[in-house]
């Protein structure tokens, strides 16, 4: 398996299909290219399977690397996963396929590009988490704002013009800066060999500062954190049901691995000099998004003020720099990506009956739909952490890692889980229990056998990772541990450095420091 290219394979497969969409022509050509679509998606799926059983877990190197030669200058081609990276790539492959099926009566309208659009950002979603070049990431990175600016502005709600163009500024700034930051790496490390500089430690304690900042204003847009978070709720309720699935499940775990991959291991001492501000950022965006979420009146909106949330607890675990808090991070990221997904699928179910997403039309819907109720209860006790459920694992790992660093943090960590049990257990109750007494709500039929058969594997993931947590946390504990070996070991030689005596005007040469 490792003899030919299954990363390209996989990472190109989804743009071929746009290709195949965008040559296809007939009556039945919208049809067909809704099947080719679930073709492909599940292809893709399938074969990112082969990546989970070929992967070694006891090596912390990359896996399946490829490298060709591309654009000279020590600029490659390379590829490559760690433990890290093939669980958002496992994770990506598995939503898209229910992204199709969401969309297959929901859209109805220019068809043939709106596959075309997510096949695409299939293709540049999974180049981001395989990139093992500088350029090549900013390529994948940037080129997914494409296809998801034109998802929402092409398909989205009545205000989807204001919703696209905000999502698109904020998200280029912040990478604007990143591109400033990776020519700064390029020139001082001669390479844009993203192991390379993982494995070398190339820049000075000052030039790590402002490349931290460079890359931060790019990542902390992109999860979002607060305060520039304000894009993420109008990007959400304008989108489409699929748009707003691939947005909170893929899109923003960008950020996170981009902390994971190049602003913990690369910029170790600026890391741990930001830290402070990083968790004061993440504890105001648990707390405070978590109280917007409860004043909300649209499901929508209150689902992605929640995941400002959860993201406030992600990176909270990322900046403890212990295997628990890095672990349960990592883990609440995928958890997240399972269990908003299907939150907004969740929502799409009604708004497909109804066409309104405001909570007080509805109300007492267990009686007219108690599969739905069900189906949407699961989801709404594994996005407050019941054990039992993907929530709580990751939820759990979190608390126990910033408890070893700072107890007033996890205090205020543990405030947000409460608040969310809030606001998730009254927007349940205010649209499936009480009484069904609105004459519409009495029309409406129960889940389909396509709506069965998209929540189906997303409760048995939901299920199988709360209760066999150890299955993806086995994935991920190598590639994690290497991780905090080299941030601790990068600062030890840094304060080494500082400590040492100098002699003659000259830094004296310490052995192991940077």
């Amino acid at each position: 398996m490792s003899s030919w290219p299954l990363l390209s394979v996989i990472t190109f497969l989804p743009a071929f299909g746009a290709l195949f969409a965008f040559l296809a022509r007939g009556e039945m050509a919208d049809e067909n290219i809704k099947r080719l679509a679930l073709l492909v998606t599940g292809l893709t799926f399938f074969l990112s399977l082969l990546l989970w059983f070929g992967f070694d877990y006891d090596t912390a190197n990359f896996q399946f690397v490829e490298e060709y030669a591309w654009l000279g200058g020590n600029i490659n081609y390379r590829m490559g996963i760690d433990g890290i990276s093939l669980l958002f790539i496992i994770l990506t492959t598995f939503l898209m396929p229910f992204c199709i099926l969401a969309s297959w009566d929901a859209i109805q309208h220019r068809v043939r590009d709106y596959v075309i659009a997510f096949l695409l950002l299939e293709t540049l979603m999974l180049g981001v988490f395989s990139a093992l070049d500088l350029v090549l990431f900013y390529l994948f990175f940037e080129g997914g704002l494409i296809p998801m600016f034109l998802i929402i502005g092409v398909w989205g709600g009545v205000r989807r013009n204001y919703a696209a163009y905000k999502f698109f500024l904020y998200t280029l700034l912040g990478s604007v800066l990143m591109l400033l930051a990776m020519i700064a790496m390029y020139l001082e490390a001669g390479t844009t060999s993203i192991p390379y500089m993982l494995q070398n430690s190339v820049f000075g304690a000052d030039v790590q500062m402002w490349l931290w900042l460079a890359f931060f204003a790019s990542f902390a847009v992109k999860m979002p954190m607060w305060p520039v978070h304000t894009w993420l709720p109008d990007a959400h309720v304008e989108a489409p049901t699929a748009g707003s699935v691939i947005l909170a499940g893929v899109l923003l775990k960008m950020g996170g691995y981009g902390f994971l991959r190049f602003s913990i291991p690369m910029f170790p001492v600026a890391s741990d000099y930001f830290t402070p501000l990083v968790l004061g950022l993440s504890a105001v965006a648990v707390i405070y998004t978590s109280l917007v979420a409860l004043m909300q009146e649209d499901m929508k909106k209150l689902i992605a003020y929640s995941s400002v949330a959860h993201m406030g607890f992600v990176t909270i675990g990322l900046f403890v720099f212990n295997q628990q808090g890095i672990e349960g991070g990592i883990f609440q990221m995928l958890s997240h990506g399972i269990v908003s997904g299907a939150l907004f699928l969740c929502v799409g179910v009604v708004y497909d009956r109804l066409h309104t997403r405001d909570i007080d039309r509805y109300g007492g819907l267990v009686n007219r739909m108690p599969g739905y109720a069900l189906v949407f209860m699961v989801f709404t006790m594994a996005s407050v952490g019941l054990p039992g459920t993907s929530g709580f694992v990751g939820e759990f790992l979190v608390l126990v890692g910033v408890f070893q660093v700072s107890t007033l943090i996890a205090v205020l960590a543990a405030t947000g889980l409460i608040l969310g049990a809030a606001y998730m257990l009254w927007l349940y109750r205010r649209v499936i229990f009480g009484e069904l007494t609105k004459d519409d709500l009495k029309e409406m039929m129960d889940l389909s056998r396509r709506e069965k058969i998209i929540f189906a594997p997303l409760i048995a993931v939901v299920m199988w990772m709360g209760i066999y947590p150890s299955s993806f946390l086995d994935v991920m504990h190598t590639s994690v541990e290497n991780l905090i070996v080299q941030y601790d070991t990068a600062l030890a030689a840094h304060e080494l450095l500082a400590s040492a005596p100098v002699t003659d005007g000259q830094t004296p040469d310490v052995e192991g420091a940077p």
